[in-house]
């Protein structure tokens, strides 16, 4: 277990790191007995610090609910970071490829709560009672710890790599579609480069719903009535550059596209 002073210290390198748009060694080459306790420990400070500032937070994301990403990463498990105001895009939307580190697209579909949610012992069926309206959305990856050798510890310190999500406008209640079949079909600059159906996503995509309702319980929180929270990709990221034109396609639940400036 880390220090309270080390856990603040690293969260500041990560917070430079989001601000000048860099990269920092491993946490887990520096700290080879960190906890995921740890992570989440650090994740709150830089939260924290955030919200201090001004920053408001909107939900959550769900990171690693899927094979293909979990294939991806090599990492196992799924993990949780926080979402605020000003990292939320509409399809069709310009982004500054300068904003973020590593940058990667991924796949999913977002929700919306209707009303809270807590745990423990939270199931799929209590996470569908809770969701107001699903969304197609794409998340914008933002790594600023290096990426070759890193574990799930430097992924949670990080805010579970999240840098921004491009929300779709088809909004589908729970009832109104089977959301385990939900299709992505992932093109850059016209070029088909990924395909997925949200079943990859723990056989449903609400799964990771109850999931993190489960593990907030564990950090003393809850899920809020009007969060959004992205599920989790179910296909494997997808590197861009500045200039890339990205298009998806979630059939029944439209398209999103945006471009990298």
């Amino acid at each position: 277990m880390l220090d309270d002073a080390t856990i603040a210290a690293i969260a500041e390198e990560l917070a430079e790191a989001d601000r000048t748009h860099g990269v920092i060694p491993r946490i887990t080459a520096r700290y080879p007995d960190a906890t995921i306790e740890d992570s989440y420990a650090i994740q709150a400070v830089w939260r924290d610090r955030n919200i201090a500032a001004g920053r408001r937070l909107v939900g959550r994301k769900i990171g690693l609910t899927s094979k293909a990403m979990q294939q991806a990463t090599g990492i196992t498990e799924p993990d949780y970071g926080v979402m605020f105001d000003d990292t939320v895009y509409e399809s069709g939307a310009e982004i500054p490829v300068d904003l973020f580190s590593n940058v990667r697209i991924e796949v999913e579909l977002a929700f919306v709560l209707s009303q809270p949610l807590a745990g423990p012992d939270r199931t799929l069926g209590d996470a569908l009672a809770a969701i107001d309206y699903a969304v197609p959305a794409l998340e914008v990856l933002n790594s600023h710890i290096e990426l070759e050798g890193r574990t799930i510890v430097d992924t949670i310190s990080d805010n579970a790599a999240y840098g921004a999500m491009v929300l779709g406008s088809t909004q589908k209640r729970p009832d109104e579609i089977d959301l385990r079949w939900v299709p992505g079909v992932l093109s850059r600059n016209g070029e088909i480069e990924e395909t997925g159906v949200s079943a990859g996503v723990l056989g449903h995509p609400a799964t990771g719903v109850a999931w993190l309702a489960n593990k907030l319980h564990q950090h003393g929180d809850r899920l809020e009535a009007g969060e959004v929270i992205l599920a989790g990709s179910f296909t494997r990221p997808m590197w861009v550059s500045r200039g890339d034109l990205v298009h998806c396609d979630y059939g029944p639940m439209g398209t999103i596209s945006c471009r990298f400036s």
